[in-house]
This record gives structure tokens, C-alpha cells and sequence, in this order.
């Protein structure tokens, strides 16, 4: 018989597909194809230290936000948020799935609509590769978002994408080896709704929640929530206030580093090593391998997203 498991968020249950009588081969995996905020690394006019001598020198790694999940045994890819760095990030998922014959994932999911998020859809329009019905999920605001405003409306009426509508804490069975669920956060909303995605594959999950604001305005307990997936891919723009200094924090209120390891520091080992920090600002200095910063972080049993980085699902 199969099993069922129950992931529990506060009073919300969300169905997770069974792990058992599903055949693999090499399985499903998880892969992070950007880990860096929506203006990328060296960031537009930026003149500090931090992207100074990235203007001579460009970091192959330095990709906008982005998962990849790949199905090896169906051949099937899916990518989550559609940056800016599209076009290159397709190809790394392409390559590494095995599946350069095709020219589209098999589904893009996005979580909102700021730059880094949704502009890589540009590509697949008639100036792109002019892509035909791909589907694209999005919640109700967003939907109508794309479908009401170009250029996205137009991508809409060629038929280059195909926008899905998801429900808010309501499973989606992509295929018989993968269910996604949306699962809404606080953030600025200007234009649609933001959520996070909490992504099962046959054996392992994990959540993805590149944007929020600060953890105690969300109505779920992100502790409670680490608990009870495998990989937690959580928001980590800025890692402390000295790094805000000229801006009114009020207006990017993101969890900083310092702040989430703090409230995280009480989780037994176990759980703090699912933890992996993801969407570095431009100044954020757990970009650089070597820093401070980044020793930091390893020290205390988390875990830094980096390019290439993938978990079994």
C-alpha cells in the first residue's frame, strides 16, 4: 500500500505524493541555477569594492536567481523563477539533464513579479526562440498580470506560453513524480502575489523561498517548517544591517543572515545542515567563497547555495 505523507503548516495540510512503488534510474534531483538578487553581480552603476574588479573580471557563477529540477527517468526539466539569465541557465540545465534536443522546459514556475523573477520569459517570445505553449505557473494576480500587460500579454496571445493558474497552499500533480505547492509569503506585492514552493520529488523535499520579509510577519513558523522538508532553500538578500546602511530598511525588509541564524541556532545539527542561504544582494559577501562572512555561515552547520549545487528529490 502506498504511503502518504502529511506536511504540516500551522492549520494547513498539503498532500505529498507517495515515495513508494515509483521506479528511478538516476532519479530526480534538485539543482540551484542562480543564487544572486534580481539586478545580478556586478550590479548597474555599482562602484563599490564588491563589483569593481567584477567589471574586468566576470564571475561565470554570478547567476540571477534560479532552481532547476531535472527528471532524469521522464526526461522532463522544470525551471523555478525565470531570470534575466535565462538563456544561459536553460543551456546549464539542458546539459545537465541530458536534453539539448529541446529548446523549453517543461514548466517554469514563478514565484512573483519583481525583475529577477519572471523578465527571462522575454526569451521565449517571437524575438526569442518563439516557443510554443510552455506552461507557465503563476497565482491569480500574476496570471492576470501577464495576460493584461505587455510585452508578457503578448506571449500570451502568440501562444508562447501557456499561464496556469495555481490556488494558494493547493497541491499541483505535475506528473506522477513531482507535486509543487505554492505557499504565500509576505512581500511587496506591486504587481502580483509572492510565494515560496515547497517542491516533492518520489523520495526527498524541499522549500524554495528566494523573497519574504521578516520571518515573524509570516503566518507559518519557518523553524517548524524546516523541520518537516529535506532541503530549505530560504531567503538571504542582505547578510546584516551594516550592509543596508544607506537605505531605508523599511522598504527591503528582508530576514538578514545574522538574524535567521539566530532564531535557527536552537535546531539540532541535523536540521540546520538543510539549510542553504540563497539570493545574495550584489554587496552580500557569502558570494566570495573566502570570506568572513561565508566562514561564518559554514561554522555554524548552514549550508550557501552555490551555482551548480544539486540534492536528490
Amino acid at each position: 500500500m502506498k504511503s502518504l505523507f502529511i506536511l504540516i503548516l500551522g492549520t494547513s495540510f498539503f498532500c505529498i505524493i507517495s515515495a513508494q512503488n515509483i521506479s528511478t534510474d538516476k532519479g530526480m534531483v534538485l539543482t540551484v541555477l542562480g543564487n544572486v538578487q534580481d539586478a545580478g553581480s556586478p550590479q548597474a552603476g555599482c562602484k563599490k569594492s564588491c563589483c569593481a574588479d567584477l567589471w574586468k573580471h566576470p564571475r561565470q557563477d554570478r547567476k540571477i536567481i534560479s532552481m532547476g529540477v531535472i527528471d532524469y527517468d521522464l526526461q522532463k526539466n522544470y525551471i523555478f523563477d525565470s531570470s534575466p539569465d535565462f538563456t544561459s541557465q536553460l543551456q546549464l540545465l539542458q546539459e545537465k539533464s541530458g536534453t539539448l534536443g529541446k529548446t523549453a522546459p517543461d514548466g517554469i514556475f514563478i514565484t512573483h513579479a519583481h525583475i529577477g523573477h519572471y523578465t527571462g520569459l522575454m526569451f521565449l517570445g517571437r524575438e526569442g526562440m518563439n516557443s510554443k505553449n510552455v506552461p507557465v505557473y503563476a497565482m491569480p494576480r500574476l496570471k492576470k498580470y501577464f495576460e493584461n500587460n505587455g510585452p508578457w500579454s503578448q506571449l500570451v496571445h502568440l501562444k508562447n506560453i501557456e499561464v496556469r493558474e495555481m490556488k494558494n497552499e493547493i497541491p499541483l500533480k505535475i506528473s506522477p513524480r513531482l507535486q509543487v505547492t505554492p505557499i504565500e509569503v509576505p512581500h511587496r506585492d506591486e504587481y502580483s502575489e509572492t510565494v515560496g514552493y515547497l517542491i516533492q520529488g518520489p523520495h526527498k523535499r524541499a522549500v524554495f523561498i528566494p523573497d519574504i520579509d521578516k520571518w515573524n510577519t509570516w503566518k507559518h513558523n519557518i523553524t517548524d517548517i524546516i523541520k518537516k522538508v529535506d532541503y530549505a532553500f530560504l531567503d538571504a538578500t542582505f547578510y546584516d544591517a551594516e550592509e543596508v546602511d544607506f537605505r531605508d530598511i523599511s522598504e527591503i525588509p528582508h530576514p538578514f543572515v545574522t538574524e535567521s541564524m539566530k532564531l535557527f541556532k536552537n535546531l539540532p545539527s541535523q536540521e540546520k545542515k538543510k539549510v542553504y542561504f540563497i539570493h545574495f544582494n550584489h554587496t552580500n559577501k557569502l558570494l566570495v567563497p573566502d570570506s568572513q562572512q561565508t566562514k561564518t555561515v559554514l561554522a555554524n552547520g548552514f549550508n550557501i547555495a552555490r551555482l551548480g549545487d544539486t540534492v536528490e528529490l
